[in-house]
């Protein structure tokens, strides 16, 4: 299933991505750092959701209190509530 996400406090404006069997593929951000950010997208194609969110969480930028790696762990994390609350 693919979903997509606004960030917040970070230059990204959106995140995409798909979910499917437990892991996420297609990671897409817009804006945001575009070198960094393709690189975080093809090292983490396949990764298990919950290892991609405990890589992820709690990365800041600068003095930002956040990242977008961090924003894409917040993404997840909502993506593993809606499952919990479907099954």
């Amino acid at each position: 299933m693919n979903y997509a996400f606004k960030p917040e406090g970070v230059c990204s404006r959106n995140i995409t991505f798909d979910f499917r069997d437990g892991r996420v593929y297609e990671i897409h951000f817009e804006g945001g750092c575009p070198g960094n950010l393709k690189m975080i997208s093809k090292i983490l194609d396949g990764w298990k959701i919950e290892d991609i969110i405990s890589m992820c969480k709690n990365n800041l930028c600068g003095n930002k209190g956040t990242s977008c790696a961090d924003q894409l762990a917040k993404a997840l994390e909502t993506v593993l509530e809606e499952e919990k609350l479907h099954s």
